[in-house]
């Protein structure tokens, strides 16, 4: 993995900067409450950090797995992602991990070579999730006007805080076909919170020319194409995607056989089928911002 090079500046400012008095090993600084006692980290940390090192200023799949970049970098342009954010437990990631060590074994060939989405090349713990959005992008001018329409949208849809359970697993690819992702479909949840958040998804950037999730862009310029209509002051829809909804857990660039899709249907769904996936916002990225938007 290739070094991140900082400017001069920032490596200067670090020489300037006062000797820190160093401390004992096991022994918390004076004032200081022990680590063992402070309280978890806030959700909202997260997304100061939901970034991945940038480690090249171009597109360089040898650096991430064999990856391509599906959104050229443009300037003046901001790669934009709605979703639905999960960060596992620790008994939930053994559930999931077994998943995954599993189907490694019974994958031959190329296929074999599964890629864990749990964590990165250094062991740390990654979030997953659920798309309500496509990778899209909107220009500079775009981004308040849509994020004042999306959260407009979402506090009228009066969706509340909701769980999500494990149907199934499956394979999936992404629009280009470059990657296949080995997924847990959601069970349509209560409410039908998953479709609603989608089509108030659809409808805000289709406002802006940007083409639908799942649903046919039959009008994306006025509508998302999802033909929305209002009812009772609320945005609402007919159309059913519940089975389109999943959680990625790991990828591969080629596809698994017929063969190898029919061994991995052995693996046990029972401890997928217990977990309760809990969310309580709508997560917007647009380029490294990420904005947290409460149900």
């Amino acid at each position: 993995m290739a070094l991140v090079q900082y400017s001069d500046s920032e490596t200067d400012s670090e020489k300037e900067g006062p000797p820190r008095k160093l401390t004992k090993p096991n022994q918390d600084p004076p004032g200081r409450t022990p680590a063992s006692s402070l309280p978890p980290l806030p959700a909202s940390f997260h997304d100061l950090y939901a970034s991945s090192v940038k480690v090249s200023v171009g597109d360089d799949p040898s650096l991430h797995g064999g990856r391509k970049r599906a959104i050229p970098h443009v300037e003046g342009n901001w790669p934009t992602h709605i979703y639905l954010e999960w960060y596992p437990s620790k008994d939930e990631l053994k559930v999931l991990g077994s998943i995954i060590t599993q189907a490694k074994h019974m994958l031959q060939g190329e296929q074999a070579n599964l890629h864990s989405s749990l964590h990165n090349d250094l062991g740390v713990r990654l979030p997953l999730h659920i798309s309500l959005s496509r990778p899209v992008v909107l220009r500079t001018e775009e981004r308040q006007p849509f994020m004042d329409t999306f959260e407009a949208a979402l506090k009228v849809s009066d969706v509340s805080p909701f769980d999500v359970q494990v149907e199934s697993l499956d394979w999936v690819s992404n629009f280009e076909k470059t990657r296949w992702f080995y997924v847990l479909r959601a069970k349509r949840p209560d409410k039908d919170c998953l479709n609603r958040l989608l089509h108030i998804s659809n409808h805000s950037l289709g406002r802006f020319g940007q083409p639908p999730l799942y649903a046919p862009a039959l009008d994306s310029s006025a509508s998302g194409g999802i033909q929305p209509h209002i009812k009772s002051g609320k945005l609402t829809s007919t159309r059913d995607y519940s089975e389109c909804f999943h959680v990625s857990i790991a990828w591969s660039l080629t596809e698994p056989s017929a063969e190898d899709k029919k061994r991995l249907e052995s693996i046990d769904l029972q401890p997928l089928r217990a977990l309760k996936i809990k969310f309580d916002c709508v997560k917007a990225k647009l380029g490294n911002n990420v904005s947290s938007i409460p149900l």
